[in-house]
């Protein structure tokens, strides 16, 4: 590991006082602990979180004794679990303390998607997130990791701030995890400290402060704002909240205190209204993050762009009594082509994703269900993954260890006891994808770009 930026290390003697500093610099050149977070809906049954730590401020999450190979587990495949270190769970323990059951939130710079799935749980069947992320590569892995989440109350798209904040007073919640400097990543990532400099402080802080302005306009009055970033430095940090407050005036009001045991290491603070947590590697066993929190107190009618696009056709009825069939509670769902697949969405927010989609580059909405060739659905692999998924509505393949890994890396497999046509393969009764029996063959449709490379 090369060694820390010595503009860094004197920033942090100054912030945090000689000692201090030097127990944190010497945390960095640790090993990085192993965290993940359950997914609620999936995780039953055996996995690599058996042996786990429970993590104080996450319902859900684990910390593990050792790495095993993600790669190589199913369950990670199918979604039963994310790969997200321990601090960044913390914005778990925030949105626990509010009711967003139903509710919409804005995640405005969203990939690779830790933080999406923590909203997506918490706003449950009938809720809505909107997961933004401005670059494009990034915003597709995004949308793989929504896919395998599997809750389909997601919205992925493509946008820059100022185009997302047209919606103004759409959202209950906005959080923004703000690009950054990267510094609570030095120990992770090589390449954090060998980017790092002064310039590109600076430089974060500036783009952070026009994010942050963009993604103000589209929280309804009373809402929720949280901001984080993985950085230690205050200018990024409380010295955005500080030019924020001065920008905007008296527009912001605290939320009710968080409480968490002194023993969890946080360092708690206040910036006017804003309430602040900061995670120190040393302290909390986890990487570097920030992240205040404050509720919006200002008048914002909610304003809904004019639509540039049309991008949803609903589909008839013979087809959606055919598709509901593959649903649970299929009745409250809505059906609707783009562009040449069949899209399913809760009725609840479908209006408000037809909304957006209208005016905003979507990547990803809802539940791919896939197309319909002579009155049979040839289903998309996210279907597999929905939680609301009908298991009766197709035959279902039970896959032992070896042929499941067969199958993710997209080798032919044997058909077994296949029923013709599609099935859903599964392994420890959870969803990998589908296969198409075609007589004493089969058709691997897990993706391709999801497949596992050899090893």
């Amino acid at each position: 590991m090369i060694a820390l930026p010595v503009a860094f290390t004197e920033r942090m003697r100054r912030q945090l006082g000689d000692e201090e500093a030097e127990r944190l610099f010497a945390s960095l050149d640790t090993a990085s602990p192993v965290a993940i977070r359950l997914n609620p809906a999936k995780c039953g049954g055996d996995g690599v979180w058996c042996d786990g730590e429970a993590i104080a401020w996450s319902k859900w999450g684990r910390r593990l004794k050792a790495r095993p190979s993600f790669t190589l587990d199913t369950a990670f495949h199918a979604g039963a679990y994310y790969v997200q270190e321990a601090a960044s769970q913390f914005l778990d323990y925030i949105v626990a303390a509010e009711d967003l059951q139903g509710k919409r939130v804005l995640d405005m710079c969203a990939a690779p998607g830790g933080k999406t799935t923590i909203y997506s749980t918490a706003v449950g069947a009938t809720g809505l997130v909107v997961a933004n992320e401005y670059v494009r590569s990034r915003a597709n892995i995004l949308a793989d990791n929504v896919r395998k989440w599997g809750n389909g109350n997601v919205l992925v798209t493509n946008n820059a701030p100022e185009h997302i904040a047209q919606f103004e007073g759409w959202f209950d919640m906005v959080a923004v995890d703000a690009p950054c400097s990267g510094e609570g990543m030095f120990r992770k990532e090589e390449v954090a400290r060998e980017d790092w400099s002064e310039e590109a402080v600076r430089m974060c802080a500036a783009r952070q402060l026009s994010i942050v302005r963009e993604a103000w306009q589209s929280l309804k009055d009373g809402g929720l704002f949280i901001y984080s970033t993985c950085t230690f430095n205050e200018d990024e940090d409380e010295g955005l909240l500080r030019a924020f407050i001065e920008e905007r005036g008296d527009v912001f009001v605290a939320t009710d205190s968080i409480a968490f045991d002194e023993s969890w290491g946080i360092v708690k603070g206040e910036v006017g209204a804003f309430q602040t947590f900061r995670f120190f590697p040393h302290k909390t066993d986890s990487e570097g993050l920030f992240v205040a929190v404050v509720r919006k107190a200002e008048p914002t009618p909610q304003r809904t762009p004019k639509a540039r696009k049309r991008v949803m056709q609903e589909v008839d009825k013979a087809s959606r009594k055919y598709l509901g069939r593959w649903l649970q509670e299929a009745e409250d769902h809505a059906f609707a082509m783009v562009a040449d697949t069949i899209y399913a969405y809760r009725t609840e927010q479908f209006k408000a994703v037809q909304s957006l989609s209208e005016s905003l580059t979507a990547i990803y909405s809802g539940v791919a269900m896939g197309q319909i060739f002579k009155g049979k659905l040839k289903p998309d692999w996210a279907l597999s993954q929905y939680v609301a998924l009908e298991r009766k509505a197709v035959a279902e393949e039970k896959l032992d260890e070896a042929r499941a890994l067969d199958y993710l890396r997209k080798r032919d497999i044997a058909v077994g006891e296949m029923t013709e046509g599609i099935n859903l393969v599964t392994h420890q009764g959870r969803a990998l994808g589908f296969v198409k029996r075609i007589g004493a063959r089969c058709n691997n449709l897990y993706p391709n770009s999801l497949k596992i490379m050899n090893m």
